[in-house]
């Protein structure tokens, strides 16, 4: 029988972080930056592990590489080597498992009021970690190429991927004193609809839960559309027409007043969608655990319960 021409363990070690890289960013140029290697190197680290183990370790999707059945053997094999080479040079003392660059994308009221305090609190125990957060609104997928946890609005139906409940939040509609001062305060939905609603874009609203006030408020008309939720907040300060508004964003001010709580009101959860080959990582799965506590913590705030000046 004639001898296997197996390459040298070394070797397939470092192969097997190359592949593990591709795997959390989801792309050879990120993942050869990482790695302080260049693009060609990665090519072909990867080609020759493939031939190695005899199949296909990366697709690619949508976004970005994702990883095939026994790419995510592999993977899971490069995160043993990792945590190895870790412990290795941690030496005596216990290296701290809450370190590296955990990427993920989030609303934008969430990244700014919840995800930014609880990341600087995370990394004040572990100065270590980094994390890369991306401002989006939008549905999760099945699974999102170099992202480890995608914070969602809304219930996700998800495969091959694990979905975290972080908690909810309160939406209602809000003027500034100067306008309603100028149109008048509405007392009922339906002299509500004779105004101007400022809110999401709605021919690029991806998420259907977002689509409240249209549902509350029908036929009230556009008055100004953005994308952007702190443009939202902004937008309804200087008078552009009643907006729409996440509690928590706009009870921080004083100039804007809550109208008809008890009829235009919507109640929406958060989750936190992690990629199966993230959710191994201590650092993704303390990520995670830091926001659903910041949720709980401000949870009065996110639910509408506190006013600008900190009342309930």
């Amino acid at each position: 029988m004639p001898a296997r021409n197996d390459p040298p363990a070394g070797q397939v070690a470092d192969q097997l972080l190359v592949l593990l890289a591709v795997a959390r960013t989801g792309r050879y140029t990120t993942a050869a930056q990482a790695l302080g290697v260049n693009h060609t190197t990665v090519a072909r680290n990867i080609t020759a592990l493939e031939r190695a183990l005899g199949g296909r370790l990366l697709v690619r999707g949508a976004d970005g590489w994702e990883l095939t059945t026994l790419g995510r053997r592999a993977a899971r094999a490069g995160e043993a080597v990792s945590d190895a080479v870790d412990r290795l040079v941690a030496g005596d003392t216990e290296a701290d498992p809450i370190t590296g660059v955990v990427r993920m994308t989030a609303t934008d009221g969430f990244s700014a009021y919840v995800a930014s305090p609880a990341i600087a609190r995370l990394r004040g125990a572990h100065p270590e970690l980094s994390v890369e957060l991306v401002t989006v609104t939008r549905v999760a997928t099945h699974h999102r190429s170099g992202v480890d946890v995608d914070v969602v609005v809304g219930e996700p139906s998800v495969q091959r991927a694990k979905a975290v409940r972080l908690g909810e939040y309160v939406l209602g509609m809000y003027g500034s004193r100067e306008y309603l001062e100028r149109h008048g305060t509405p007392t009922t939905v339906e002299e509500m609809s004779k105004h101007g609603l400022v809110y999401f874009v709605d021919s690029m609203l991806q998420v259907n839960d977002l689509d409240a006030p249209r549902r509350l408020v029908p036929g009230m008309p556009d008055a100004l559309a953005s994308t952007n939720v702190f443009v939202h907040v902004e937008a309804t300060r200087a008078g552009a027409g009643l907006g729409f508004l996440p509690c928590f964003m706009a009870d921080r001010h004083d100039d804007l007043v809550r109208l008809l709580p008890d009829d235009v009101t919507e109640r929406l959860p958060y989750w936190a969608v992690i990629r199966s080959e993230s959710w191994r990582r201590p650092a993704v799965a303390a990520v995670v655990q830091v926001l659903g506590d910041e949720m709980n913590r401000q949870r009065d705030r996110m639910l509408g319960h506190v006013s600008s000046r900190g009342e309930s």
